[in-house]
């Protein structure tokens, strides 16, 4: 009998080919996060692209499909008139996350009113290398206050392509004291550190996502925190390396492929 190994916790005992298709989906967070302009379309062209996305999403039962705010009302419809399990997650202040707090609020209540399950705020990164971190942290907890007083699970994209390392230790360290400090223990496992946006301008071929260096990062000084990544996973293989190391969603435009075992092409 082949022997079974363990490759992510204890209580999750997977063989190779049982990964591939069942559990992996629940771990991905399919995306589509381009406008008209981003993509080369037109409105009417792109929102048949974003309602595919979605569609595809539920025929697949991945665990979230991940869309622009405008977006969120559709899908919303569909899921439901699917009958599907499958939740919506949508983009706050994205991708730059320099917006003040206001803008943060009111579109994050906007996706509330709509039907959103998860709110990924994009953290001001730019604000915080500059020092401002009053500023930062006075919109994460008003920010993630907001979320789970709605029963919403609450994301913080820091954004590591922009971030050095220390910086990367920094900015986790602080969402994770924050939520510790001001919410109960109970609601820790819904408020995740989030690498990237998948929108950040890099040089040389620099990856602008997620990569293992940047998420044990993440995960040493987010923790009790989850840790989300998103950005540069192109493979099953690739995937399954970042469950071993502990995240808990993976964000991808190229889901389906991930999980039928094939090689994405997309930088997201």
């Amino acid at each position: 009998m082949r022997k079974r190994i363990p490759i992510v916790w204890d209580f999750f005992i997977f063989t190779p080919n049982i990964i591939s298709v069942m559990d992996i989906k629940q771990y991905l967070d399919s995306t589509y996060l381009k406008t008209a302009e981003q993509a080369g379309l037109s409105s009417e062209e792109n929102e048949k692209v974003v309602q595919k996305a979605i569609q595809e999403a539920i025929d697949e039962n991945f665990k979230l499909i991940m869309i622009r705010p405008e977006f969120v009302a559709k899908a919303r419809k569909m899921i439901k008139e699917a009958q599907s399990k499958v939740t919506i997650g949508t983009v706050i202040d994205f991708p730059k996350g320099a917006q003040p707090l206001d803008y943060k609020l009111a579109e994050a209540k906007k996706a509330i009113e709509d039907g959103v399950d998860d709110l990924d705020f994009v953290t001001d990164y730019e604000a915080f290398k500059r020092g401002e971190v009053e500023l930062v942290k006075s919109q994460i907890l008003a920010c993630t206050k907001l979320g789970l007083e709605h029963g919403k699970i609450v994301k913080w994209i820091i954004e590591v392509a922009a971030l050095d390392n220390h910086q990367i230790v920094q900015i986790s360290a602080l969402i994770k004291n924050i939520v510790v400090a001001h919410f109960k223990e109970s609601e820790y496992e819904n408020v995740f550190v989030k690498s990237s946006t998948g929108f950040y301008p890099t040089q040389n071929g620099e990856p602008n996502g997620a990569t293992v260096p940047t998420i044990k990062l993440m995960i040493e000084n987010s923790f009790p925190l989850p840790v989300k990544a998103a950005g540069g996973v192109r493979t099953f293989d690739e995937a399954v390396e970042m469950i071993k190391l502990g995240v808990k969603r993976i964000g991808t435009s190229a889901a389906k492929t991930i999980a039928d075992g094939g090689v994405s092409q997309s930088g997201y």
